[in-house]
Parts: C-alpha cells; structure tokens; sequence
C-alpha cells in the first residue's frame, strides 16, 4: 500500500522561488483559460485579451504602469511588516487618510502655484498613513489589541470620514452637487512621463521605495531586528531587541507607503478628491507583497503582474464582453495558485510504501 506524504526539504535551491512564481502564473493562466470557457468566450482569445492586448499600445502600457505605482508602494510597505509578522490589512483606509491630507493642502492652497505644494502635499499624506496606521500600533503595544481587526475597522472609519467630507467640508461648491472636491491645479499634480497617457511620476516614488527596501532588507540591522522580533520573539527578547519598538516601525513604514500611494491617486489620474479613490489597491498590495515572497524585487516584478491584471480586466471587458469580475477572480486564482505552490519552497511529495497489516 502506498500514499503520498509531505516531508520538509533539507535544502533550498536558489532558483525555487522563481520556478513556484513561474508555476503559479502557469496554473493562474490555466485557470483563466477555464474560466473564459464557463463564460463562452475562447480562452485563447480571453487570456489574449488580458495579458497581451494592454501590452501593444503605448495607452496601455501607461495604464499599466499608473496601476502598478500604487501597488508596489503598497506593497513594499505592507512587507516590511509581514517579515515581522505584523499583520496590517488596512492599507486600503491609511491610503485613504493620505489621500484627504494631500487634498486639504491642495484645496487650501489652490491658485497659489507654489512649486512646494506638491512635495508637501507628499509628506502630508505619508505622515497621516503613518499616523492613521499609528493608532492600531498603539492598540497592540499598550492593550494587546489585534491589528489585523484593528487596521481592518480602521477602513471602514476612513471610508465614512471620505464620504462626510466629499459630500460636506470638501464638496466642490460649483460641482453641480456631486460628491467630489475642487479640480486641483498643475502645481498639485505629479507630470505625467509617457506623452499620451496618464501614466505620472508617483511611479518613481514606487521605485525609491524598492530601492529603499532592498538596502533596508539586505543591509540594514534594524530589518534583521524586526525578523528577529517577529519570528522568535523570546530570543528577540533575551537579545534586548524591542518588540514593540518592531510593532511600531512595522506599521508606521506601511502606513506611510499606503498614504503616498493615496497622494499618488489624487494628485495623479484623478486630480481631485472623490467618493471613490481606490479599486482596492489597499487590498491588492497584500497579494502583491506575498505573490513577491516578500522580497523587494519580487514585489516589483509581481505588481507590474498585478497591474496588468487590473488593465487586462477592462480590455476584456470591451473586447470580449465578460463581466468586471473577472479581474477579481484572476488576482484571487493567482494568490491561491501562489499560496499552493510556495508550499513546494519547503516541502517536497515522497511517495511512502506500507508494509500490509
């Protein structure tokens, strides 16, 4: 008698992390290929659809490099702390906060031009991520507060803060009513960098960030203190690394990503504050953080995945008439495929005989 048996790897290949990226884009393609199929559409065509056609026009690679400057901030946020094993899930609602506090300075300073508004419309939005994610860290340091429910709640907090004040405080006087602010002016606004697309430079403060993180994780000792603390906090103790101190940094570096990420929508394609900001960018970063195994240029390889994902959704739409959904169910395939296949980084199948009883 024979069964199947999972059994640890003794050692790791350099390369298994990109043969389990590899494999799971291979099942993610599978799997849209099935699912344009239950739709009635040919899978070649579908799959065709979203993965090729935003790559041929210059329109499209702008729209995929705008969706991809949101999710690698996010991103490379959101994975500093997951190293750490702090939890945060709600950069959707830190990204929000930044996104009203780079939308007070540009309404307050409207007409003025200053060529310093746009920087401190930047510090102003990371600082309130940071300070909007500060309060689930002050939750678990002082009461032992759960973050993962905490920067969840959070969310729905900032939501409502979002919708009170685009439809009161903010609300555009002559905008015929509509829940959105003033149309913020060029000074306000990141340029864009590819003529004939909205494609801006809220980009490259996606690749300052991975620059960033890659020093950070490699080189730095406070990113070895942070894995420490998150994945043995009593030797992190016995060593005088602080916990807390982890718990802090973890969630503040997130937040502030989330909430640049949040300028970059307001100051970017939108060019105003509206009722809605984000597709769940907040959400999609999580996916994207453990779709890269967490490693800075992982993350930037699988938000440009991600980001055509988002594009390849709406070409589908158009050109194959299958519902919006479907993009959602690419990015949830492409995480379970992922989520299977990174077990093999581990763990490897040994067939195992028994003896008959």
């Amino acid at each position: 008698m024979a069964r199947l048996a999972l059994e640890p790897r003794e050692t790791n290949s350099i390369i298994a992390p990109i043969q389990v990226a590899a494999l799971a884009l291979v099942m993610t393609l599978i799997g849209g290929a099935v699912l344009f199929a239950i739709y009635g559409v040919s899978p070649l065509r579908g799959l065709h659809a979203v993965f090729v056609e935003p790559l041929l026009t210059t329109y499209g690679i702008g729209e995929v490099l705008l969706k991809m400057a949101p999710l690698l901030l996010i991103a490379q946020g959101l994975a500093i702390g997951f190293r750490a094993q702090v939890w945060n899930i709600g950069a959707e609602g830190q990204l929000i906060l930044g996104a009203i506090a780079a939308s007070a300075l540009a309404i307050w300073f409207d007409g003025t031009g200053s060529p310093l508004l746009l920087p401190a419309m930047i510090v102003a939005g990371m600082l309130a991520g940071m300070a909007w994610a500060g309060i689930a860290a002050f939750l678990r340091t002082q009461f032992n507060a759960n973050e993962i429910l905490v920067t969840f709640m959070l969310t729905s907090v900032a939501l409502q803060l979002l919708y009170y004040l685009v439809t009161g405080p903010m609300k555009d006087p002559m905008g015929f009513n509509f829940p959105q602010s003033i149309s913020f002016g060029q000074s306000a606004l990141f340029p864009t960098i590819i003529d004939g697309t909205r494609a801006n430079a809220s980009l490259y403060l996606g690749l300052v960030a991975t620059a960033v993180a890659v020093i950070f994780v490699r080189y730095s000792f406070a990113s070895y203190k942070l894995s420490v603390g998150g994945l043995a906090p009593g030797a992190a103790f016995y060593a005088g690394f602080s916990s807390k101190r982890a718990i802090w940094i973890a969630l503040l570096v997130s937040g502030g990503a989330a909430g640049l990420a949040g300028v970059g929508e307001v100051a970017g394609p939108l060019g105003q504050l509206q009722r809605n900001i984000s597709p769940g960018y907040g959400y999609a970063g999580i996916i994207v953080a453990v779709l890269g195994g967490l490693n800075p240029i992982g993350i930037l390889f699988a938000s440009a995945i991600m980001a055509l994902v988002y594009v390849g959704g709406d070409f589908a739409l158009l050109s194959v008439g299958v519902p919006d959904a479907v993009t959602g169910i690419l990015q949830g395939i492409l995480l379970i495929s992922y989520l299977a296949c990174s077990l093999l980084l581990t763990m490897r199948l040994r067939l195992v005989r028994e003896a008959p009883v």
